[in-house]
Formats: structure tokens, C-alpha cells, sequence
């Protein structure tokens, strides 16, 4: 019986000794991976294998060499990028940190490396030159386009803000439509007048309030409403 069972036995201990050598490979490199050595200025990650650099330091090939911060700048302690930042009121030029001039009417923004105009004036040529708002006009907080807009009831000429001439029966508008004016109900613009709307019998205003549609069950014909 011992004698036919002995393949049964060889062939499970083939299987194990095969499944072990295909594992070596893996846990000789593990091992290796753990053995590796830290260098100085350098700590083992945490989540892992291998090891990383202490902040203040970069990796230089198997070395932790310091980050050099240069005058007007100060360390980040991130591991990425450069590891510093240019204090405020300096900007990162060629590895270094360079004053950043102001010039005058103008102040540094939020992010503290770059500047903007006061309010009324607009950059010109790296300069902030004073914005000419003309009379009945008024400055905006517009980032393109003009920088004034002219006063209700004006409307913008050039560089200058000219009363509307709002004819009778017309009231102004906030739009550019017949240039800041339109009629009231009832009356339609016929070049720069309101002029009544006739409505002829059985008819009435239309929507629009400037023309007028026949009574149901009239139809228009020309200017009148008739029977169909």
C-alpha cells in the first residue's frame, strides 16, 4: 500500500516546492526593499516601501542634499516644487526672489507677487495713469471695455456724456434701443417722435402696446378690420 500512495506524496511536495521557488523572487526583492538603506536627513515612508526626504531636503540621487532658500524667501517644507516661496512683495526670477516695484497709484494684490491700479486709474505702458471721466458720467468696476459709464438720462459720445432728448409721450430706458428712449402705450417712434397709434373701429392695442390687431372675428385688411 506505502508503495502506491509514494507518487501521490512526491507529486504534493513537487507542487509546494515549485509554488515556494516561484515566491523567492518576490520575497527576496521584498526583503531587499526593506533592507535598503535610509540616508541621513531622510525617514522611511509610511505607506510602503523606500524612504523619502525630511523637509528642508531633496532627494539627490541615493542623498538628501538641503534645499538652498535664497535671501527674500522662505521654506515650504513641501515635497515637491521648489520647496520655497518669495516673500511677499517679490517674485521668482531665475531661482531668485526680486523686489517687485510698485509703481506709484497702484498697490500689491492678494497673492502679494504682482500689482494692480487704484481705483480711477487703468494701467498705460506699466503705468497707472489717471482715468478722465467726463461730466454726468461716473466710474465702473468694469474689467473690459470702458472704464466710465455715463449717468442715467446720458448716453456716451466719444469720450463725452450727452443728454438724451426723450420726445414726448417717451420715457427713458436702460437700453441702447433708439438711444435710450421709447414710447409710451399707445404710441409707436417715427424717427424721433412718439406719434399716437389709430385704431380703427373694432380693433385694439396689440401686446407691444405701439400697434393694434383686430377684434375676433375680424380680420385686418389694410387699415381697417373687416368681416371675412
Amino acid at each position: 500500500m506505502s508503495s502506491l500512495r509514494r507518487p501521490g506524496i512526491l507529486s504534493i511536495y513537487g507542487v509546494f516546492f515549485l509554488a515556494l521557488a516561484g515566491a523567492a523572487p518576490n520575497l527576496l526583492f521584498a526583503k531587499d526593499e526593506l533592507s535598503e538603506e535610509v540616508p541621513a536627513n531622510a525617514h522611511r515612508q509610511r505607506h510602503g516601501n523606500g524612504w523619502e526626504c525630511n523637509p528642508g531636503y531633496r532627494k539627490a540621487r541615493q542623498a538628501c542634499a538641503p534645499v538652498t532658500v535664497p535671501a527674500n524667501a522662505y521654506p515650504t517644507d513641501a515635497s515637491y516644487g521648489t520647496g520655497w516661496e518669495c516673500s511677499r512683495g517679490y517674485q521668482e526670477v531665475d531661482k531668485a526672489c526680486i523686489f517687485i516695484e510698485v509703481p506709484p497709484n497702484a498697490y500689491l494684490d492678494a497673492s502679494g507677487d504682482r500689482w494692480k491700479c487704484d481705483r480711477g486709474y487703468r494701467l498705460t505702458d506699466k503705468a497707472c495713469v489717471a482715468i478722465s471721466v467726463p461730466a454726468n458720467g461716473y466710474l465702473t468696476e468694469s474689467s473690459y471695455g470702458s472704464d466710465w459709464q455715463c449717468d442715467r438720462g446720458h448716453r456716451a459720445v466719444g469720450e463725452t456724456c450727452v443728454a438724451i432728448a426723450v420726445p414726448a409721450h417717451g420715457y427713458l430706458t436702460e437700453s441702447s434701443y433708439r438711444s435710450g428712449w421709447d414710447c409710451d402705450r399707445g404710441y409707436r417712434a417715427v424717427d424721433q417722435a412718439c406719434v399716437a397709434v389709430e385704431v380703427p373701429e373694432h380693433a385694439h392695442l396689440d401686446y407691444s402696446g405701439n400697434d393694434w390687431d383686430c377684434d375676433h372675428p375680424y380680420r385686418k385688411q389694410q387699415h381697417s378690420c373687416t368681416i371675412p
